[in-house]
């Protein structure tokens, strides 16, 4: 068999009722230079029939059957096997455009220092969409280029993950997916980030990612908020907060609150809050000082955290910083 540019990795778990879409979506792709590596992870519907079905149709397809694992034993079993110089993603209830992969390698091929790419996306069905999967869209969609995600990489993960497309290689070099007690996505892209990589989203919807109640990262405490601020902490902590004099954050609402918890939980040192809230200026939170914006100098040997959730408020924050002097991504970065 040739070598296929690309391998998808798709992880199945009682996927039987989406299956058929996902397929029909990856046998339509205008670029046909590529792999599926499908791992059926202890499903007890017929997806392995569906699947097995699939491979004696179309020889790039090849299918491992193993006890339910988990999501990150499928995805590293896939990568195992899998032989393109790029891998892709896919989950088994979503549906790529036509030229999905067509489009994210001629991004990828466009510049040298993009380790992965993703694309921009539409939840779906329409009926199950909740206000924080309409948010995640719009802030997702919003971000194409490798200046946009290298500002907001603290914000969430950048990239929707079952549009991934990733070096190969680059993916090897950092330990592939890695089970860290938070979201396997978001922790290899910031490996990839630490390790200097770029990352960029093909500005057009080439992906219908489908909602539902029962989806992982809405039932499992590896996807929750407390496990994203952990994940956060721990890639600062090894980065951004090196040879800095403890940690500012500047917001003393619920955001600002949960993001200091956590820094105290990893042993980092809190030196203030900022805000504007004349009611919360002059008291102590978690036994550090809320002081105003135009003390914010005072502590230019810290990092500062802009932490708070409203776009709106983050512009203005990151706007003060820098009048201010400090510089984003050196001196500050936006989380949430």
């Amino acid at each position: 068999m040739s070598t296929p540019l690309v391998s998808v990795l798709l992880p199945v778990r009682d996927g039987e009722p989406y299956l058929a879409e996902a397929i029909a979506s990856l046998r339509s792709q205008t670029m046909p230079d590529f792999e599926v590596i499908a791992v059926d992870d202890g499903s007890t519907d017929d997806s392995l029939v569906l699947l097995e079905a699939w491979a004696e149709d179309d020889h790039r397809v090849r299918v491992i059957s193993q006890p339910n694992g988990g999501i990150v034993a499928a995805l590293e079993a896939a990568r195992a096997q899998a032989r393109g110089s790029y891998l892709g993603r896919m989950d088994a209830d979503d549906i790529a455009a036509p030229t999905r992969l067509e489009h994210q390698l001629a991004l990828l091929a466009s510049d040298a220092s993009l380790v992965a790419v993703g694309c921009q996306v539409e939840y779906f069905p329409e009926k199950a969409l909740r206000d924080g999967a309409r948010r995640y869209q719009d802030w997702i969609n919003g971000l194409t280029t490798a200046d946009d995600i290298a500002r907001d990489i603290f914000i969430e993960c950048p990239l929707a993950h079952p549009t991934l497309l990733a070096s190969a290689r680059r993916v090897a070099e950092v330990g592939g997916y890695r089970t860290n007690g938070w979201a396997e996505d978001y922790d290899l892209i910031l490996r990839l980030w630490e390790a200097g990589g770029r990352f960029a989203n093909v500005p057009q919807v080439l992906f219908r990612w489908r909602e539902r109640a029962d989806r992982l990262s809405r039932t499992d405490p590896t996807y929750s908020l407390d496990a994203f601020r952990r994940c956060k902490v721990h890639y600062l902590a090894r980065t951004l907060f090196q040879d800095r004099d403890g940690i500012v954050v500047w917001g003393a609402g619920p955001t600002g609150k949960g993001m200091a918890r956590t820094l105290i939980e990893a042993k980092i040192s809190l030196q203030a809050f900022v805000d504007l809230d004349p009611r919360k200026i002059g008291r102590r939170i978690y036994g550090a000082p809320v002081v105003p914006p135009t003390m914010i100098n005072e502590y230019q040997g810290s990092f500062c955290l802009a932490a708070v959730a409203q776009p709106g408020a983050r512009e203005e924050i990151r706007t003060a910083l820098a009048e201010a002097g400090w510089l984003e991504t050196k001196d500050f970065v936006a989380v949430a």
